[in-house]
């Protein structure tokens, strides 16, 4: 079972962060990055300043697995997000672009354990349909990405290219959850009309002389 947010799970974890903080402005741009281009953990620790273009079409290079890279097109919101963030930290300065894109108040790059850390701040204890569970990790974000897109219809073998599988039977494992979970629905919505004790075709005599003939 891939555990993954639904849209209005997400939608309210973003909305957590203090945007007149800082830290929070921080780590709704963090967060909204991490969702929105389905990345490793990481990846996301590795971004460099230089890794993000914001002239159009804006997009992140991620650096997967194996060393290999791949460009991940970003939505205009994250892309304003990016910006506004890059421009308070004086990331546009000369000499800046090797600097971490996300780091702590050490200026290290924050870690997989720190981005947990701050995923963790703004998960709630109350629940309900539209918020996220106790328990949210970053790797639950990439998987609620690649649902998303499936069940919007994106081609899976773009989803592939998102999310930086080397096979597409991998990403294959989304669209046979989003199957089940189809199939889920249509079971609970309408009631089964289909007799549930079947004939028993290997004691029909006319049945198996019928088909001995054919």
């Amino acid at each position: 079972m891939i555990q993954h947010l639904a849209t209005e799970q997400v939608t309210f974890l973003l909305k957590q962060p203090d945007m007149q903080t800082p830290s929070g402005r921080r780590d709704v741009t963090l967060l909204s990055l991490l969702y929105d281009t389905g990345a490793r953990v990481q990846e996301i620790c590795d971004l460099r300043v230089r890794d993000v273009r914001l002239e159009h079409p804006a997009l992140v290079t991620l650096t997967g697995k194996g060393r290999k890279t791949r460009h991940v097109p970003l939505l205009t919101n994250t892309a304003n997000l990016l910006k506004a963030y890059m421009l308070e930290n004086n990331m546009f300065q000369n000499g800046k672009q090797d600097m971490p894109l996300f780091h702590n108040q050490r200026r290290n790059a924050l870690t997989r354990r720190g981005i947990s850390h701050i995923l963790k701040k703004y998960t709630v204890n109350q629940q309900n349909a539209d918020t996220p569970p106790k328990t949210v990790t970053p790797h639950m974000l990439r998987h609620s990405k690649a649902m998303h897109l499936l069940k919007a219809g994106v081609n899976i073998v773009y989803i592939r290219d998102i999310l930086g599988h080397a096979s597409i039977q991998t990403t294959e494992m989304y669209a046979r959850v989003d199957m089940e979970t189809k199939r889920k629905v249509l079971e609970n919505a309408y009631p089964s009309i289909t007799p549930e004790n079947l004939p028993e075709w290997n004691k029909d005599k006319n049945l198996l002389d019928f088909l001995k003939n054919l």
